[in-house]
């Protein structure tokens, strides 16, 4: 391995110390120190995964996981002292593909890392346009359109709405569909996805309350429609 990683945190004695640990573990690493300086280190630098810290000055974790989301699906790890289960939910929302709580082991890390970077190197890309009726995704583009008309998705919802329409008619379980967007770290955040369906629905189902799109298979999970069902 010898990938770029952007490790994104105020305080220099994390950036240092990870630095190091990922350097001797084979990587290349670049560091800043706030959200601009992150923002603009991944412009220039097109890093293979970025750590990024929650608390930030200028413009925090969140803003700057938006901001990336919002030209790349590079895979990005929230490093924060924020352990809540809501905490973590929005933290998938904004795109994240792993969530390491401080304090952690740089073992941990690095673990944590491999993973991500296996996981994101062996998904199958779906197409690059997929269409339902009315309904048009552009993976590239990360665009959704309903009738001719935009609808803005957060990163987990156009994730799940893209994955489960690469699959029509199959029927994925929660921890599946996590596993897949995000990998097994969130094992006990399965239920999450009940809210983001929800949402998604609301934006893109003409009677969210009679899905034509994301069907519910009772007692399973969810499925995206086959043709013949929209």
């Amino acid at each position: 391995m010898n990938e770029l990683i952007l490790v994104v945190d105020d305080e220099s004695w994390v950036r240092t110390t990870v630095r190091s640990y990922l350097e001797e573990a084979g990587f290349r690493v670049i560091t800043a120190a706030d959200g601009t300086e992150a923002v603009r280190q991944f412009e220039i630098s097109d890093p293979a995964l970025v750590l990024l810290d929650w608390m930030l000055p200028e413009l925090d974790g969140p803003e700057v996981a938006r901001r990336i989301r919002r030209a790349s699906d590079v895979p990005i790890i929230m490093l924060t002292a924020r352990s809540e289960e809501e905490d973590r939910v929005q933290g998938l929302d904004l795109g994240a593909d792993d969530y390491v709580v401080k304090p952690f082991s740089a073992r941990e890390l690095e673990a944590r890392v491999r993973a991500v970077l296996r996981r994101t190197e062996g998904a199958a890309a779906p197409p690059p346009v997929m269409h339902a009726g009315d309904l048009h995704v552009n993976v590239e583009q990360r665009e959704v359109r309903l009738h001719g008309r935009s609808v803005p998705l957060t990163a987990m919802e156009f994730d799940l709405l893209a994955f489960l329409m690469q699959h029509p008619g199959r029927v994925f379980t929660r921890l599946e569909i996590l596993e897949a967007l995000r990998g097994s770290t969130y094992k006990s955040f399965e239920r999450s996805i009940d809210s983001h369906v929800k949402r998604l629905r609301q934006k893109i189902e003409p009677d969210p309350s009679e899905p034509r799109f994301v069907l519910t298979v009772f007692g399973v999970g969810y499925k995206f429609a086959r043709g013949d069902e929209t």
